[in-house]
């Protein structure tokens, strides 16, 4: 496989066997990460795919979550993403590497011609169907706007990320791959104990949850006493478990979708 070729499409299954077993061939590296982040191939029995590889002993120590954690923290966002059955996160899963362990996800291409979901518009041109979110100017002093789509699968994000307690979900976070899905990618700084929920997608905030997500919840509350909570044990503490069954039921209690704080940023920085 080389850099012009086509990421095959795979199966959850084959996917995480890949990511598991493969073969490792470093790429380069994405200079924008604030951790070290290594795209890279993945080749096993004959098929190969591209990854994004997140060394644990490159993660970047930060004030508000224990070090060492962050890959963890990766994996267990993917394994509430599949028990939500919505698959908002790549296939990651924790193995070894070139530099030792790490979170290791698969990569997603974006097709050249997608529209973009989020991001920065002329304040008196905001797309049909979009919610504006903040005011803005670009370098020369002109009115923009943060704003995204009102569309259903950002509406799945948005709950997800309640759930997980996400500190960052920039615009570049949110991906659109060749199926036509919503990936969110980058969780490393999630499942803190307290609320730190940032993000650029409040257009929905105090709106009743829609139907699909009350029942995914209810489903993921039991889930949680049982095969879910176990693997997320294997990540995260006790307490950090239990905060996650807390937010699933404000979920349910409340019936809405979650509003800014006022005790700390709502929206991270850099947006996008």
């Amino acid at each position: 496989m080389t850099a012009s070729d086509v990421q095959p499409v795979l199966d959850e299954n084959d996917a995480l066997r890949l990511l598991r077993g493969g073969e490792f061939e470093l790429e380069g590296r994405l200079t924008d990460a604030s951790n070290t982040t290594l795209r890279g191939f993945l080749t096993l029995d004959g098929v190969t795919a591209r990854c994004v590889y997140k060394p644990i002993r490159g993660e970047r120590p930060l004030w508000d979550f224990p070090d060492g954690t962050l890959a963890g923290r990766e994996v267990s966002a993917y394994l509430v993403s599949r028990a939500t059955g919505w698959d908002v996160v790549p296939p990651t899963v924790l193995r070894d590497g070139p530099f030792g362990p790490g979170a290791c996800q698969l990569w997603i291409d974006e097709p050249e011609d997608g529209e973009p979901l989020v991001g920065f518009v002329p304040a008196d041109s905001l797309p049909p169907r979009w919610f504006r979110v903040a005011a803005a100017q670009d370098d020369d002093g002109l009115p923009y706007a943060l704003a995204h789509a009102d569309d259903p699968r950002l509406a799945r994000m948005v709950v997800f990320d309640a759930v997980i307690n996400n500190a960052d979900r920039k615009g570049g976070h949110v991906l659109t791959g060749p199926d036509d899905r919503i990936y969110g990618v980058d969780h490393g700084v999630c499942f803190h104990v307290e609320g730190k929920l940032r993000t650029v997608l409040w257009g929905w905030a105090r709106r009743d949850l829609p139907p699909d997500a009350i029942e995914v919840l209810s489903e993921l509350a039991a889930n949680l006493v049982g095969p879910l909570g176990e693997e997320l044990s294997e990540h995260l503490t006790i307490s950090e478990v239990a905060e996650v069954a807390a937010r699933v039921n404000l979920l349910l209690e409340t019936g809405r979708f979650p509003v800014p704080s006022e005790d700390w940023p709502a929206i991270p920085w850099p947006p996008i």
